[in-house]
């Protein structure tokens, strides 16, 4: 296999080499309608660990899209490979368009790692200042959208303040100007919330939507899932170096309800019927005890019951009234039905909690 580097950014595995084309502008850059991140068969070894398994997915400009996964799951080395930090071992990828170390391409990318160190001793109009001299922008650009972006975050009061002054949200908050500072087409963001109060996560959601509202193509990892949930548009959830669930949030979540109900005299018999038909995700029984049941000679006879149960179940429309029609025909008495609708935090639940995580 050949090497990768900026000079030559175009191969990344022999068996799905990606092409090279001409070198696009900003301007078209921007006027390309290709799909902001578009990855095939992607797969990442080292030695004989593999951290990617075989990844694809695509990422539409201009959408707000969510990436999940259990620790382990492969996701920061996914986003490090988006950014060429790290090397694929196979598989077919690009960004903006353009193959990965494209230089025109890599201007319009802002990045915030989960991990970052920033220069301590610089003020924060320095720190900017430095780092929009990496992306290549001229004094006066610098000037101009150095106060921008410090407003954006709410750090406007802080220009001449030194980042070791910062608390670790306000940090937060210089990061995420900093990956904006380049007005990029795509940003990734690996974890923007997971230093801030909930004012401070409130102001990244208003940040991320209006970075949208400019046409700005956000990938958002967050373990945050009420976080991801309010913001994104379409979400991925990897598992063990694959994707295992993908589509817009309505299509994800839909179809199923999440149904709480609380009964006593529960008979156990009834507790592996309830069980048997129905998806249960959550069953708490407190206290055991005896009630009159149906003898299989005839008659009433003493039957185990649990004194107080707590189901949580995943029904489709429609099948609350069969469950609890079943419920109270088996001898339980129901106390109260409560569903709700679905959540992404379900719905990681269902996809990780299988297997192992790698």
């Amino acid at each position: 296999m050949q090497g990768c580097s900026i000079e030559r950014p175009c191969v990344y595995a022999s068996r799905h080499p990606i092409e090279t084309g001409r070198l696009m502008t900003k301007t078209s850059l921007s006027l390309d309608t290709s799909p902001a991140i578009y990855v095939e068969h992607l797969r990442k070894e080292y030695g004989s660990k593999v951290a990617v398994q075989d990844l694809s997915l695509q990422v539409e400009r201009g959408e707000v899209f969510g990436f999940l996964g259990p620790n382990g799951a492969g996701k920061t080395t996914t986003i490090k490979m988006l950014n060429g930090l790290v090397r694929p071992t196979s598989g077919r990828l690009s960004v903006l368009g353009r193959p990965l170390g494209d230089r025109e391409a890599k201007k319009r990318i802002g990045f915030l790692p989960e991990l970052f160190r920033f220069h301590e001793w610089m003020r924060a109009e320095e720190f900017l200042d430095f780092h929009g001299s990496l992306y290549g922008l001229s004094r006066g650009e610098r000037k101009q959208r150095i106060p921008e972006a410090l407003k954006l975050v709410g750090l406007e009061g802080r220009s001449r303040s030194r980042l070791r002054t910062f608390s670790k949200g306000m940090l937060q908050r210089i990061g995420i100007a900093q990956a904006v500072l380049a007005d990029p087409l795509l940003v990734f963001l690996d974890e923007p919330t997971s230093a801030l109060d909930p004012l401070g996560r409130r102001d990244v959601r208003d940040i991320i939507r209006t970075l949208q509202e400019r046409g700005v193509t956000v990938f958002l990892n967050s373990h945050l899932l009420g976080e991801v949930e309010a913001v994104c548009d379409r979400v991925a959830i990897i598992k063990d170096g694959e994707v295992a669930a993908l589509g817009p949030k309505a299509g994800l979540l839909g179809g199923e309800h999440v149904v709480e109900v609380w009964v006593t005299d529960m008979p156990e018999r009834l507790l592996h019927e309830v069980r048997r038909r129905y998806r249960v995700v959550g069953a708490e029984a407190r206290g055991q005890g005896q009630a009159r049941g149906p003898a299989p000679t005839g008659g009433r006879a003493p039957v185990a019951v649990n004194t107080e149960c707590r189901l949580s179940l995943h029904l489709s429309n429609g099948e609350a009234p069969a469950l609890v029609e079943l419920l109270v025909g088996g001898g339980a008495r129901v106390h109260e039905v409560t569903p709700r609708q679905r959540s992404l935090e379900d719905l990681f639940v269902d996809v990780v909690q299988v297997g192992g995580d790698r």
